[in-house]
């Protein structure tokens, strides 16, 4: 997999050619990229991100305007906003990058607002993302609310890339209606470990896991992996965990895979107010080899994908 195309990121143009809702929370948002920008974008991997200029996107109705954002969605849009990518397709002379997203703020509340035929500013790809090592069969993904953009990307490229990578992903939500995919499987096909068709289409088995139980497991992702995991008969050496998510949940999963001595991959958040290193205010505290105390690196420059063993939490 691609672990960043520096050399060819920049500053491009898109067109919006969908922008459609996916349940109460989230949404799906496809950006199509034509000559330099179809070149630079048709690189990128999973686990790397862009950041959109969405000073100009108008709010939405103030009847749509969720009661927890009113206060919040006058504020003026200032910097940009990074987004991951839940799937890149290269078409002939184009690239269209698929964005999973939720409504959390001021920003991506007017990103819901962009409307097909619109044209966006767009910087990117940006960050490193997800590595596959050498002589693992196993992939597991561990995934909670956005956080399954990434992965789904991943299992895509898995299974296209690295065949004989065995996947299986587990996402979580609060509850069923905050789960972030478009349509669920058969009840026979659950029965089978495909619960999610959209880790079903490339071939990866896919739990879900709901706080309130109200679909799959009552109780975390995390909760639901380690209770798999326990079960399995897996060889570590032959095993990777990637994860995507809350914090908290990294935290655990981290500490699952030192628990299981199991190679593991985080993707890391954090406010991107530049997404290029310059402005400092993304930093992951991690693991310094000769000294206690961490270390600090950029989440936009270093990760934001990041060896679960090095990244020092601070929950």
């Amino acid at each position: 997999m691609n672990n960043g195309a520096w050399a060819s990121k920049g500053v491009f143009s898109a067109i919006v050619s969908f922008n459609r809702p996916i349940g109460e929370k989230y949404y799906r948002l496809g950006l199509e990229f034509s000559g330099a920008g179809a070149e630079a974008f048709g690189t990128s991997g999973p686990g790397e991100f862009c950041e959109l200029e969405l000073s100009k996107a108008a709010l939405p109705g103030p009847q749509t305007i969720p009661k927890e954002l009113a206060d919040a969605s006058d504020r003026q849009i200032l910097l940009r906003r990074p987004f991951s990518f839940a799937d890149v397709r290269v078409e002939k002379n184009k690239t269209t990058v698929e964005i999973l997203y939720g409504v959390v703020g001021p920003g991506t509340l007017r990103t819901t607002t962009l409307s097909r035929g619109d044209s966006i500013s767009v910087i990117g790809p940006l960050g490193r993302g997800f590595r596959v090592a050498e002589g693992k069969k196993t992939a597991l993904l561990v995934v909670g609310g956005t956080g399954a953009g990434p992965a789904l990307y991943l299992a895509k490229v898995l299974s296209e890339n690295y065949p004989k990578i065995e996947v299986t992903a587990f996402a979580g939500a609060k509850t069923k209606l905050e789960l972030p995919f478009e349509r669920r499987l058969d009840e026979v096909s659950q029965g089978l470990g495909f619960s999610i068709a959209e880790f079903a289409k490339h071939g990866a088995k896919s739990f879900i896991a709901t706080d309130d139980g109200t679909a799959g497991f009552e109780g975390t992702a995390a909760d639901c992996f380690s209770q798999w995991l326990e079960r399995s008969s897996l060889r570590s050496e032959n095993t990777i965990i990637y994860s995507c998510g809350p914090e908290a949940m990294l935290k655990q999963i981290s500490e699952i895979a030192k628990k299981h001595n199991i190679d593991c991959q985080i993707s890391m958040e954090r406010m991107m107010a530049c997404g290029i290193g310059l402005c400092q205010s993304c930093a992951v505290g991690c693991k310094a080899n000769d000294s206690n105390e961490p270390i600090y690196k950029l989440c936009c420059k270093d990760g934001p994908v990041f060896d679960s063993r090095e990244v020092v939490f601070c929950l």
